[in-house]
């Protein structure tokens, strides 16, 4: 956890979120991106002089995490960082592709022009980075990760069900954690994706719900393998 900050200097940058925001959102994004690897215990009080802060805040920045299932509890044993497992990847994987296509679905139908709009910018983006990243991966592999979740987030915008929306984004920062972990030793863009980012662009501009929603879950799909593998070669050289 060496590269996690005190609250002061957080919030030098980050406006008028409070300190229970601040600690939370510093958690997450570390054990997302694996720098919080999974299983590692997190002591209270280690925390509590890591960013400066009470107890109490502490704890209710992990009660938060512990509800978005990437920490778990151990009676009074404290907190750890979730544990990775391929079969837990393909129930991710499972429900994401479910909630993403119907969110697609649904967004065709009601999305106007502006969220088309929005879709085209995002997917411009996405696709100009996706050319420039060849043999650049390890160097770009950031702002692609960006710009793909800016992609996913605006193909899916005029969707008003909300509880889905949340759950979907839910299962994408899931999703987005086992590619880091899996990754971390060579970051690079996972497969050649710009023609599967391409086919479904084409298919929700043309409103062609059955199959944009067929191309969204085939896509998600297609990562468990990658992924599969990854995790195989882990625990041989662990």
């Amino acid at each position: 956890m060496t590269h996690l900050k005190k609250v002061e200097e957080i919030s030098a940058t980050s406006g008028s979120r409070t300190t229970i925001e601040l600690v939370y959102e510093a958690l997450r994004r570390a054990i997302l991106c694996g720098e919080i690897p999974p299983e590692s215990r997190m002591r209270v009080e280690d925390l509590r002089a890591t960013f400066g802060v009470g107890s109490s805040t502490v704890r209710e920045a992990l009660s938060r995490l512990l509800a978005e299932n990437l920490v778990t509890t151990e009676g009074q044993r404290g907190f750890r960082a979730a544990t990775i497992s391929i079969e837990d990847f393909k129930s991710i994987v499972e429900m994401r592709a479910l909630l993403e296509a119907r969110a697609v679905r649904h967004s065709i139908e009601t999305g106007d022009d502006d969220w088309e709009s929005a879709f085209v910018a995002a997917h411009h983006r996405l696709a100009k980075l996706e050319t420039e990243a060849v043999g650049r991966e390890d160097e770009l592999v950031g702002d692609w990760e960006k710009r793909n979740r800016a992609f996913h987030d605006a193909m899916t915008a005029a969707c008003t069900n909300v509880w889905l929306l949340n759950c979907r984004s839910m299962l994408y920062s899931h999703s987005v954690r086992y590619l880091q972990i899996s990754f971390a030793q060579k970051r690079c863009i996972p497969r050649d994706v710009r023609g599967e980012h391409q086919a479904i662009f084409e298919a929700v501009i043309a409103r062609d719900a059955a199959r944009a929603e067929k191309l969204t879950a085939d896509h998600i799909f297609r990562t468990v393998p990658e992924i599969e593998a990854r995790l195989a070669e882990m625990k041989l050289s662990a």
